[in-house]
Formats: structure tokens, C-alpha cells, sequence
């Protein structure tokens, strides 16, 4: 009997050293693997402030004008401009708070004038916790190139401008800003295409533009079309995307063409217009939070980080955590904005699916 009992204290020592292996293995899981699943943030590179060498120069001063600009330009990138002036006067301490880290890139003094560029980090979480206290939808920050296809029109000539002889087509690209969402393609200029387009003049608001845009590998695609009559300009728009066509009119009046401040004006306008409805496209409805327990097999650290990065990296995670784990798997409460089915299919995007069992996602990856 004694020798029963020092095998059955033998094999418990071995299984207690093993739990304690396994739960090794698992805390290196959660500590190494979740280290960054919390640094979600949206970079804003590259911002330049200048300032005059004076004897008040205060160095911290310059910092903070350079937090405000790269604010506001991430403002600028996630809300339609209708909800910017909600975010106009947020403190400066407040946007502070909400930087997760930032750099200097560079800084230099010339000619008694210092330059300073940053690099900021803000955190994602935070932005969004403040754009839903002031009722504002963010959209994600997502570039996109647009076949464009300015057409002028003089209704009082009957006449038709395009290419480089249209100012609006020769201007459209000169002043781009790179906080600007969309990069516009214009077409090469082609004797076919502008008689075509000509042979059409009475009938432009209903003409498809297929010959010209079939020449591009390029699907989505805006088609401008400004009327000018006498002091009243009309703007019609064809904007198709996702195999959808939205029509937009817009009105104006007095616009000097040849005038360059009221034509980069008039150009900055209906950016503008196209920013705001690409931006409506990606709105994320940051009230709907769906709650989701995912488990994902913890044999596998490759894998696990591979799915941590994907939720970090996804601006529709609001937020996840580990909140259990065992020898076999690691259980994650996911915060999600938006419904079951766009979770399944962002996550199908990258070759995931899950199977429900007893209100668990269990994670399958199909790569």
C-alpha cells in the first residue's frame, strides 16, 4: 500500500507540474500576445509647424499648436464636414489626453525661424468615445481612387470644354491636400473621346460614358458635368460605386473661372462634396456595440498574434480583451460596431469563420 501511495503522490506531482507548465505557457500567451492588442491608434505623420526664434520662444507651445493641427486633421479624414464644428473647440488638454505617443521627426532652426515636424498617435478608443459624447459618426479613413471626368459646358455657346482646355480639368490636381481621402484619375487627353463627348452635348445628364471609361481599370468613377449659364452654374454628378450610380446637383452663382482664388474655391467645394459622400459610404455607428465571446485554440502563438493584430488593426473593434483562459484555449470578449453578419463578413475578409456553441464563437481559420 505504501507503494501505491508514493505513485498515487508521484503522478500527482507530475500533474501538478504539468498544470503549472500549462499555465505557464498560457500567462506567456496572454502577456506577450495581448502587450499591444490595446494600442489602437490612428497616425498622423509628417505635421509641420514654424515659429520665429524669440526671446518667449516656448518650445511646449510649439508642440501643442502641432498636437491641434494633427487633431485637426484627423478630424478632417473621419468626419463629414457637417460635424467638424462639433469638434472645433475641444481643449487642448483634452486632445492631449487622447495622444497615445508621438515623435519628433525633425526639427531645425533656419534663418532665426524654427521648423518642427511631428509624428501623432492618437488613441482610437478615445477618439470614438469623444465623437459618440458629441453625437458625431466616424467613418473610416479609407484612400480611394475615383476615375474623374470634368466636363464644361457654356449653355449660352453651346459649347463644349474639356481636357486642357477646360481650366477646371487642368486645375482639379494642383492644390491636393494629402489629408484629402480621394485621389483623383483623370482621363489622357483623347481627340475621340472630347468629339464623343461633343456629338452628346444635349444629352450629357443621361449619356453613360462607358466608351471613355472603359479604357481605365478603374470600377468606381465620378463624372462632373458644370453647366454655365450666364451667372448660374449648375454641377451634375454621377458618382458610381459598388456598381450603384448617386446623382448630385449642386447650385452656384457668380463663379469667375478665370479668376484662380475663386476657381481653386469652387474646386476645394466640390472636393468637398465628394469627400463627404465617401466618408457616408464608411460611417461606422459607433451606438451599436455587439458583444461577442470569441475562443481561439492557444496551441498556436503565430496564430494568436496574427488574430490580435487583425482585431487592433480593425477600426470596427471597439474594444477586446482575454477574459479566461484554459490549457487549450484563450476566451476574448470582442467589442464590435456593427451587426453578427458584418462581423462574419469583415472577418471572412481574412479567411476566419466561427461555429456558435453554447453562445461561444469558436474561431476556425481557413488559411
Amino acid at each position: 500500500s505504501l507503494i501505491y501511495f508514493m505513485k498515487f503522490i508521484s503522478l500527482f506531482s507530475n500533474l501538478k507540474l504539468l498544470y503549472n507548465f500549462f499555465l505557464f505557457l498560457a500567462l506567456i500567451n496572454i502577456f506577450f500576445s495581448t502587450e499591444k492588442s490595446h494600442a489602437k491608434t490612428f497616425s498622423i505623420n509628417d505635421i509641420e509647424i514654424s515659429t520665429p526664434f524669440e526671446i518667449n520662444f516656448n518650445k511646449n507651445e510649439i508642440i501643442d499648436k502641432g498636437f491641434l493641427k494633427a487633431f485637426n486633421e484627423l478630424i478632417f479624414s473621419i468626419v463629414q464636414s457637417k460635424d467638424q464644428i462639433k469638434l472645433k473647440k475641444t481643449p487642448i488638454n483634452q486632445i492631449k489626453g487622447m495622444i497615445e505617443t508621438f515623435s519628433i521627426k525633425e526639427e531645425k532652426f533656419i534663418d532665426e525661424i524654427y521648423y518642427l515636424t511631428l509624428n501623432v498617435s492618437f488613441n482610437k478608443k478615445n477618439i470614438f468615445d469623444l465623437l459618440e459624447s458629441k453625437n458625431v459618426f466616424p467613418s473610416l479613413p479609407v484612400k480611394k481612387d475615383f476615375l474623374f471626368i470634368p466636363v464644361f459646358v457654356d449653355q449660352n455657346k453651346n459649347q463644349v470644354s474639356m481636357f486642357s482646355e477646360d481650366k477646371l480639368f487642368s486645375s482639379w490636381n494642383v492644390n491636393n491636400k494629402k489629408k484629402n481621402l480621394l485621389n483623383y484619375i483623370l482621363p489622357t487627353q483623347d481627340l475621340d473621346d472630347f468629339s464623343l463627348i461633343k456629338r452628346n452635348i444635349n444629352n450629357l445628364e443621361t449619356y453613360d460614358f462607358k466608351e471613355i471609361i472603359n479604357k481605365y481599370n478603374i470600377n468606381d468613377h465620378i463624372i462632373m458635368i458644370v453647366f454655365k449659364d450666364d451667372n448660374k452654374i449648375r454641377v451634375f454628378n454621377k458618382i458610381f460605386f459598388n456598381q450603384k450610380k448617386n446623382i448630385k446637383n449642386l447650385n452656384y452663382t457668380e463663379v469667375n473661372f478665370d479668376d484662380e482664388e475663386e476657381l481653386f474655391e469652387f474646386i476645394d467645394n466640390l472636393k468637398l462634396v465628394y469627400e463627404d459622400f465617401w466618408k457616408s459610404q464608411n460611417q461606422i455607428n459607433t451606438s451599436v456595440k455587439l458583444s461577442l465571446n470569441i475562443s481561439i485554440d492557444n496551441s498556436n502563438n503565430i496564430k494568436i498574434n496574427k488574430f490580435e493584430k487583425i482585431l487592433s488593426d480593425m477600426d470596427l473593434i471597439y474594444n477586446f480583451s482575454i477574459y479566461k483562459f484554459d490549457n487549450r484555449n484563450n476566451f476574448y470578449k470582442v467589442i464590435f460596431n456593427g451587426t453578427p453578419d458584418k462581423f462574419l463578413e469583415v472577418m471572412s475578409d481574412q479567411n476566419y469563420d466561427f461555429e456558435i456553441k453554447n453562445k461561444i464563437w469558436v474561431l476556425n481559420d481557413k488559411s
